[in-house]
């Protein structure tokens, strides 16, 4: 009967885990399925985000506290969302966009550079410490008959399903939408029904960084963090967006809760040691095997 429970245990909590990487994966998915560009500084923008929600609820600048804003994490998303939109935009068109009409290549460059800059002022702005968003429903457990898990887990995959399905929703019922998945699909095409593929790129960015900005909360509440976190998570991302298939938001989902339910699954059985190696595997396997993914063409 324990065997059960704690089977159970380790089960539930990797679903609601991996909502968690369903939501950082996102707007790499979104990215790479408009513009073929593998994001790798998705990552440290989706650690901006949380220090961004981190600054709103303590008011903590370079070491110290210029004022006890208080301010909520989830709540902070109404000035957060915003903020990320203009970042979003503003990294497509001023920097992503040039670097397009350079080559394939400069975006990567660019890309790598944005980290490097985000760690930095990161680093700067809030010290190498470890921080994290600690509020009491944070600490609080959610318990289905003997079985337990962290509530948080559960905000996590709540706010993966919403996100999906209004993403979904939006691609399918605005024109905007459409647009974005116009330029994916045939860019030439696109352009000859009249589509603005620069602004349907920012607007693709800006939109992916709003993923990023509500991942990057619920990636606070969940674990400690520090400047240099998206690296880890970056590749979490890249192995959930591998698994369903590049540019594929469903297939994102689906290869986020893999990721999730192997890494319990694998700490359970093999011990926590082995988490992360067993995840890795599994994203190996599939490159060799499908390298498409599950849902990719």
């Amino acid at each position: 009967m324990a065997f059960l429970v704690d089977l159970s245990t380790a089960i539930l909590t990797g679903i609601f885990l991996g909502g968690l990487y369903v939501s950082i994966a996102l707007g790499l998915s979104i990215v790479f399925g408009v513009m073929r560009l593998i994001n790798i500084a998705h990552g440290d923008l989706v650690i901006l985000g949380t220090y961004f929600a981190f600054f709103a609820m303590t008011g903590e600048l370079f070491g110290h506290k210029f004022a006890m804003f208080g301010l909520d994490p989830i709540l902070s998303l109404i000035i957060i969302i915003p903020l990320m939109f203009g970042i979003g935009f503003a990294i497509q068109k001023y920097l992503m966009r040039r670097a397009f009409e350079v080559s394939m290549e400069a975006p990567l460059l660019i890309a790598l550079g944005i980290s490097l800059v985000i760690q930095n002022s990161v680093q700067l702005l809030w010290t190498p410490y470890g921080r994290g968003l600690t509020t009491p429903y944070a600490l609080e457990n959610l318990s289905v008959g003997a079985v337990h898990a962290p509530l948080v887990y559960l905000l996590d995959f709540i706010a993966a399903l919403i996100m999906v399905f209004l993403l979904r929703q939006f691609m399918s019922r605005t024109y905007l939408g459409r647009a974005i998945t116009a330029a994916s699909q045939n860019k030439g095409a696109a352009k000859l029904m009249g589509i603005n593929i620069n602004r349907v790129y920012a607007f693709a960015f800006a939109i992916a960084m709003i993923t990023a900005a509500i991942a990057g909360v619920c990636l606070g509440l969940t674990f400690p963090f520090t400047p240099t976190s998206g690296v880890s998570f970056l590749i979490i991302a890249f192995g959930a967006v591998i698994i369903g298939g590049l540019g594929s938001m469903l297939g994102t989902f689906i290869g986020g809760m893999i990721l999730g339910l192997a890494q319990t699954l694998g700490g359970y059985f093999f011990g926590a040691t082995a988490q992360m190696l067993i995840l890795y595997v599994i994203v190996l396997v599939v490159l060799a095997v499908r390298p498409q993914g599950i849902f990719g063409r």
